[in-house]
């Protein structure tokens, strides 16, 4: 399992996302409180919105909360959008081509949770990407794979929340017909440099924690609090699908099959 915050907003220094809070994301990777497992050393990215559309990304396979140019680039690094993630690897081995958030033109993506049975999927599931995209693959998780299908759906036309709805419909379909028994868990932020998305779904209606907060210029997602300030702070429901921008918020939840129930206001 895996820790992940984001930020949308007025621009602000990576360390107050990540460093500063007394429940940080670097504090989440040697101590979490609403994870399987409370560390998560099993590498580290960040990315982030400059002046150009594209990203900028970098990942490490080493602790997060031992890296002196992970805490000096936090404080240095200001920006109106940032994604960060801790990972502890459920799916393939610990190395930078596996960390996230993963990368693909403006977009970026990054996911708590796992596929379930995703060894008896994956080879129909690659069979799925262009010949281009499956190049772009870098790493050998589940994550990145949901994320270039989702890409496909988007070069195609689609929005990419409903995208990633779709792919991950058409996963869980796949996963009843094969027999799999075991649950698809999805936590995740998915960006296209203007709005920001979150997903919290579950095939067996037990998905990773996620959290909202709306903060004076912004709106933070992150899979546990990043201060003691509770009351600030609001869990998404289970099979939430939020969309943001810098007016504001809003939050429809799905099942799986996708199909929107009800939407709310943030």
């Amino acid at each position: 399992m895996c820790r992940l915050a984001a930020y949308l907003g007025e621009p602000l220094f990576l360390e107050e996302l990540i460093a500063k809070p007394r429940h940080s994301l670097m504090r989440q990777s040697l101590h979490a409180d609403q994870a399987k497992m409370q560390t998560h050393g099993d590498g580290f990215g960040i990315g982030w919105y400059g002046e150009r559309p594209e990203p900028g990304l970098v990942r490490e396979a080493t602790p997060a909360w031992g890296d002196d140019n992970l805490l000096a680039l936090a404080q240095t690094l200001r920006s109106r959008l940032f994604f960060a993630h801790v990972r502890a690897a459920t799916f393939g081995a610990s190395s930078r081509a596996n960390c996230h958030p993963f990368r693909h033109g403006r977009h970026l993506f990054m996911h708590n949770g796992q596929i379930g049975g995703y060894a008896q999927l994956r080879r129909t599931l690659e069979s799925m990407l262009a010949d281009d995209l499956y190049t772009a693959r870098r790493g050998a998780t589940d994550s990145e794979l949901l994320f270039l299908l989702t890409m496909a759906r988007v070069r195609d036309g689609s929005a990419p929340d409903a995208a990633m709805l779709a792919v991950l419909a058409e996963t869980a379909a796949l996963m009843r017909d094969r027999g799999i028994s075991e649950p698809l868990r999805f936590a995740a932020a998915l960006t296209d440099g203007e709005r920001l998305y979150a997903f919290r779904i579950a095939s067996d209606g037990k998905p990773p924690s996620l959290y909202l907060r709306r903060c004076g210029g912004g709106v933070i997602v992150a899979s546990e609090p990043l201060c003691d300030d509770s009351a600030g702070w609001q869990a998404l429901p289970v099979g939430a699908v939020l969309s943001a921008d810098p007016q504001g918020c809003t939050v429809a939840t799905v099942g799986l099959p996708a199909a929107t129930e009800v939407a709310l206001t943030c």
